[in-house]
């Protein structure tokens, strides 16, 4: 018994040593409080001798809290009363050091210890339908940072390794500065209104932030401190990936970006963890999981982790591969610099969006048509079978605006498309490289085996690269694409090598010139986008030449797109003049924030960032293009309304006598005006006034 005893004491003092000592505070003050309320009560003093052990032990406690309760005891002082005096001022004493203040130690350093632990992330939290991060990379702050925009998502929960305080402050921070941003945007807009007018605009518009964002710092691949931010019941988990950029110098990111680019095995443990709480019966329905992915391996490995727990209406795991995506998007950009605009808005939570949403309908045209007869507020896109239902997609500006339904009484404009439209050449020069410059070629390659000229051996794209010679030997000097014309050795110091070429390209090509600089993501933090802004630099100083020799110079004629990866050096891009700045991460972010809200929208993206590459039979995907009007249009449309031109555009180029998979019907989303903002058809349409110009471009969603 003794043996088991001493077990016990040993076991439990090591596993929790402050409930041990608070035990034996409390086993020491009742025992000290029971013996001195017998010593008392035994006595038989006078002034004492009327005191039972009930009143004795009573009159003890109040001794000990209140000194100078010793009067209910001690009545008067005196020769016969020095015994229990000093008995009662032990008492008081002892009773003062081992009750009163040992409790109230141990009280206020459990308290001290809550709060510790509370500010440390280890207590559970009581939360449901949130929104999970675990890890943090570059892309994270703009995944929070969207979610302000968003109707669904309030809660937000941040699992990290390390950095808890850094990563606060810089969520804080940016969540301010968005607010602070949005509202001076809207105060703008209330310019000219009457006070009280402006006042009530102002406060209907404003942005607020209702997001409440915890960072909790621990280990992504315990399943205890998983169920501690109760994964099981969050709406969706986005899985991000390591950072590369982290590292101290150069050698030591080339070296993780060459470990990474093998395959993340970090990935594909937090996965699993992941997975097996969303698959198990008591976690919430409907779960989504985002999980990057950047290379081969990794995406193999997660489609087995996918046919092993995905569960249909219980756990949907969506693996988005970062560089695919961006290197299709980049390439895109290139083509339609205006693109950026576009996708900058469309993939966000603000402005016009796309939107899902279960149908009866299986083809497209019933529900494009039924959509333009009921509905002006909302742009019909197609249908699609995901997951074994319908789904059609439309553009809008808010989810809510497809069942504003009403008839409506609508000419369309007059007007005649170009039947034989085709894309013009072309003329791309590339600045740099980044990890994803075979993924950006395959794009142009997808683009050049779906537009190939028609009847001409013409090349319908012609680009040049300027880039170190490691970089290019890596690439082998781009010679599995036979549109790279031509490829240019040189380091990021080598200014008049890198000029001349430029001016040497500019030279060859007058118009429809875009310049691609792109920025080495695999450098340490403190590098990253300075080879951006140094070849910047480069191209404006020889456009400023170009306009000084020449006052009519058409700047238009040529578009720069920057990428960078870190959106503090936005304005520093901008002030260059540069419109089209690509911030990398934030397309990935955008794109994981509404896969984490909507269902059956990531194929959809896949889609529209896809060109077909075998076109003989049809074209099997709808991508979004920006088309010259003078082009696209044998006849310019007169003025109208967005409403009779998304209209018009749709029945001509619909023909109900060709078969379904050889349509290449046209949806008009907006339209461009050189120099001047792009213009998304979101809100009522009717009340969008459109007066296109032969310079004026249109951008489209079709096949084709």
């Amino acid at each position: 018994m003794i043996r088991r005893l001493r077990e016990w004491f040993s076991i439990r003092l090591a596993k929790n040593p402050g409930q041990i000592v608070l035990l034996a505070i409390l086993l020491f003050n009742i025992v000290f409080l029971l013996l001195s309320a017998l010593i008392i009560s035994s006595m038989s003093l006078p002034g004492t001798e009327h005191l039972g052990f009930l009143e004795a032990a009573y009159y003890t406690v109040t001794m000990i809290l209140d000194a100078g309760c010793v009067s209910f005891v001690v009545q008067e002082i005196g020769p016969s009363n020095v015994a229990i005096s000093i008995v009662c001022l032990i008492i008081i004493i002892i009773g003062m050091i081992s009750f009163t203040g040992a409790v109230i130690g141990y009280i206020t350093n459990y308290i001290s210890g809550f709060i510790d632990n509370s500010n440390a992330g280890n207590h559970k939290l009581v939360i449901s339908d949130h929104f999970v991060i675990l890890n943090w990379n570059s892309r994270a702050l703009e995944i929070v940072n969207d979610l302000l925009y968003s109707e669904s998502v309030d809660k937000v929960v941040v699992l990290v390794g390390s950095g808890k305080d850094d990563i606060k402050r810089e969520i804080s921070e940016c969540l301010q500065e968005t607010v602070k941003r949005e509202n001076m945007k809207v105060k703008a807009e209330c310019e000219g209104m009457s006070f009280f007018a402006a006042r009530s605009y102002y406060r209907r518009h404003k942005l607020r932030n209702r997001l409440t964002v915890i960072v909790r710092e621990g280990d992504v691949f315990s399943s205890k401190q998983l169920f501690d931010i109760s994964l099981d019941k969050a709406v969706s988990v986005v899985i991000l990936g390591n950072e590369q950029s982290d590292a101290p110098c150069k050698f030591q990111a080339l070296e993780n970006a060459e470990k990474y680019s093998n395959g993340n095995s970090l990935t594909i443990k937090t996965l699993m963890q992941v997975s097996d709480i969303t698959s198990a019966a008591f976690s919430a329905d409907n779960q989504r999981i985002i999980v990057e992915v950047t290379d081969d391996w990794t995406w193999n490995l997660v489609q087995k982790i996918i046919r092993c727990k995905e569960v249909s209406g219980k756990c949907n795991i969506v693996p988005i591969r970062v560089n695919r995506i961006l290197g299709q998007l980049m390439s895109q950009f290139s083509l339609m610099p205006e693109l950026n605009t576009v996708y900058n808005e469309l993939l966000s939570n603000k402005g016009a969006t796309f939107y899902s949403v279960a149908s009866s309908y299986d083809d497209e045209v019933p529900y494009i048509k039924d959509s333009l007869d009921n509905n002006c507020r909302v742009i019909p896109l197609t249908v699609r079978n995901e997951n074994g239902g319908n789904y059609c997609y439309y553009m809008a500006c808010e989810e809510g605006d497809a069942g504003r339904r009403h008839k409506v009484e609508c000419a369309p404009a007059k007007t005649v498309l170009n039947k034989d439209y085709w894309v013009e050449k072309k003329n791309i020069l590339i600045l740099g490289h980044n990890s994803k410059c075979r993924e950006i070629m395959e794009g142009f390659s997808a683009f050049v085996s779906e537009w190939g000229y028609k009847d001409s051996d013409e090349n319908l794209l012609s680009i040049v690269v300027i880039d170190n010679a490691k970089s290019l030997e890596k690439m082998d000097y781009y010679k599995d694409y036979p549109f790279v014309v031509g490829t240019v050795a040189a380091e990021l110091f080598d200014k008049d090598l890198i000029c001349d070429s430029i001016n040497e390209f500019m030279e060859m090509n007058d118009e429809d010139v875009s310049v691609l600089i792109l920025s080495d993501d695999q450098v340490p933090g403190a590098e990253t986008d300075a080879d951006t802004l140094a070849n910047l630099v480069y191209v404006q100083d020889i456009i400023n030449d170009k306009k000084d020799a020449n006052p009519d110079f058409d700047v238009e004629s040529i578009d720069v797109i920057a990428e960078i990866n870190d959106p503090k050096n936005h304005d520093v891009v901008s002030s260059y003049s540069v419109k089209n700045v690509i911030i990398s991460n934030r397309y990935i972010s955008k794109m994981i924030t509404q896969i984490g809200e909507k269902d059956a929208i990531f194929d959809f993206y896949q889609d529209i960032l896809t060109y077909d590459t075998d076109c003989e039979d049809g074209y099997d995907s709808k991508e979004i293009y920006v088309k010259k009007a003078r082009d696209f249009f044998s006849e310019l449309p007169p003025e109208c309304t967005a409403e009779q031109l998304i209209r018009a555009v749709f029945e001509q180029s619909y023909d109900p006598a060709i078969p379904s998979d050889r349509q290449n019907i046209s949806l008009v989303l907006g339209y461009v005006k050189p120099g001047q903002d792009v213009v998304l058809f979101g809100g009522e349409q009717s009340q969008i006034k459109v007066k296109l110009e032969a310079k004026d471009k249109i951008i489209v969603f079709s096949n084709h």
